[in-house]
This record gives C-alpha cells, sequence and structure tokens, in this order.
C-alpha cells in the first residue's frame, strides 16, 4: 500500500469521478484507475462501485477512507516536523475559499507564501462555505476564507473575524434600474431572483436581509455557479445581490447599485486548530497581517 494510491482514492471519494479525481491529482486517469485497482487487489475488496455514468463507495470503502485520510494526515504531519526541525517549511498546504472575496486577496497571499516557502505543495479547493467548515473540522482542508450571514465564528475550528462584505443589487445594462445609484429593497421585490440554493450560507445573507426588512421576493432561479448567475442577470431573466467586489469587477456585463436597508455578508478565516501544520500556521499569519495591513490604510486619514 503506497501513499499515492490513498490519495487516488481520496480522491475519487471527493469527486464521485475518476476522470476528475485524475485531473486533481494531475495525472492520466488511466494510471490513476489501475493504481486503484491494484489496491483493491492487495485490499482483497472492492473500495468503489463503478458503472459508466456512476461511482461511489462499497460500505467497505466508506470504512476504509477516514483511516486512508488519517493515514496521510500523519504522513503529512512527520514530513512537516522533520522540516521544522531543519528549519525549513515543507509538505501540504490544503486552502479552502469561497468563489470570491473582498477582504483579503487570497492569490495575492498565495504568491507571497509561495515566494517565502517554495517548498510546500498547494492545493486551492473552492467551495460554499458550509462545505468548507465540514472540510475544515475534518482536517481535509487546513485553512478556508467563508463568506456568512452573521458575524459568529464557527465552532470546533479555530476562527478570526475578517470583516464585513456590503451586497449590492445587480441587474442588466438595459433594466429599467440601470443607472440608479441607490435603490430600496421593496422596489426590488416584484423582480425574479436568482440566488444561491435554499439553505446555503450565501442564500442566507439575502434572505435575512429581505426578511429584516418585513419583505418577500421571488427566487426563481437557484445556482450554485456564480458565472451561470451573472449571464441570467445579463441575459436579462433576473436580478440578484452580490458581494461588492463582484458587482464592481463585473460592471461592464452588468449595472449595480447600493440597496437599503444595506445587505452584508461577514467574511471568516478558519483553520484546523488540532495540531496545525507549520505550512498551515504560516499562512494563517499572511492572511492575517493582510487584512491588518488593509484596515491600517482605511484608517488613514
Amino acid at each position: 500500500m503506497e501513499l499515492q494510491q490513498l490519495r487516488y482514492v481520496v480522491a475519487v471519494a471527493e469527486t464521485k469521478h475518476f476522470t476528475r479525481a485524475a485531473e486533481q491529482c494531475h495525472v492520466v486517469q488511466s494510471a490513476l484507475s489501475h493504481q486503484v485497482a491494484v489496491l483493491e487487489r492487495e485490499l482483497g475488496y472492492a473500495l468503489f462501485a463503478r458503472t459508466s455514468r456512476r461511482v461511489a463507495l462499497t460500505p467497505a470503502g466508506e470504512a476504509f477512507l477516514p483511516h486512508a485520510l488519517a493515514a496521510l494526515d500523519a504522513a503529512a504531519s512527520a514530513a512537516s516536523a522533520g522540516a521544522a526541525a531543519t528549519g525549513e517549511i515543507r509538505g501540504t498546504l490544503t486552502i479552502g475559499t469561497i468563489p470570491t472575496t473582498g477582504t483579503v486577496d487570497v492569490p495575492a497571499a498565495l504568491a507571497e507564501f509561495r515566494a517565502r516557502y517554495p517548498a510546500v505543495r498547494i492545493t486551492l479547493r473552492t467551495h460554499h462555505s458550509d462545505r468548507l467548515i465540514e472540510r475544515v473540522r475534518a482536517g481535509r482542508i487546513d485553512v478556508a476564507v467563508l463568506g456568512l450571514p452573521e458575524p459568529t465564528l464557527p465552532e470546533d475550528v479555530g476562527a478570526a473575524l475578517l470583516g464585513a462584505e456590503l451586497l449590492m443589487g445587480v441587474v442588466s445594462r438595459a433594466h429599467r434600474l440601470a443607472g440608479r445609484r441607490r435603490v430600496p429593497l421593496a422596489q426590488l421585490t416584484a423582480e425574479p431572483f436568482v440566488d444561491f440554493p435554499a439553505g446555503s450560507p450565501a442564500r442566507a445573507q439575502s434572505d435575512r436581509a429581505f426578511a429584516s426588512a418585513g419583505l418577500e421576493r421571488d427566487v426563481q432561479f437557484e445556482s450554485s455557479a456564480l458565472d451561470s448567475s451573472l449571464r441570467l442577470i445579463e441575459a436579462g431573466l433576473a436580478v440578484g445581490l452580490l458581494p461588492a467586489v463582484v458587482a464592481q469587477r463585473e460592471s461592464h456585463r452588468i449595472a449595480a447599485f447600493s440597496v437599503s436597508p444595506t445587505p452584508r455578508r461577514h467574511e471568516v478565516l478558519i483553520w484546523n486548530a488540532f495540531n496545525p501544520s507549520p505550512a498551515a500556521e504560516r499562512f494563517r499569519e499572511i492572511l492575517l497581517a493582510q487584512r491588518a495591513a488593509g484596515e491600517q490604510r482605511v484608517a488613514r486619514p
């Protein structure tokens, strides 16, 4: 049994797809499938049930997966501990982030980290906040940036509030509200909305804004993909509430305006506080230092 085989198993379990798992692991699909099959023969049981369209863990695979994750974590910790003893940061760093962040610049932080610690292998995962919280708690992601409807910090993880990001109303450039600087939230209730799936933290941000104002709206479209939502808005099929950083970045496609009362999302940095690796600690420090520098710039007269 090899660590690389365990990495392949985890990737297939996570993506539920051999081709996507191979892309995530930067290998050809045939090589990944072969190594998983070799491991299954060695174990004497199947880890995955496969058809041409579907992949799922078998009961044996469900039992095997937590131990595979633990073995990979132990190997990474061993490598990091040895490197730290020599004064060099090595090992792996898995970072999670929501699709857009306004309080910190994750790519800039990654560039700074890479320049300081080139021996660390970095993996970046983009998910919604509830999934990121689950994976940090499970030890599958080291550090993550969330967007939450309230400034309440998640439990069972290390956490720090990064700040608040305003949500703006967004419409097509041909919409009757395009060109307005500020629009009452009540004026949007008659419009068809596109938003994130019901129950997600990203959806809760706008749901609570309308509920707090005693208003109801019609969400006709739900999408987990930001670009799909932008296309619906651009085509004039829906309006939306999006973070200011997105609205400003996409100003060539859509029109944006402030709304009152103003909805907000709260960005939170979380990390696995149980025996964090030196790499995770250093990246967290870079993000917090970046945020502190941003607050100092805003505070200057």
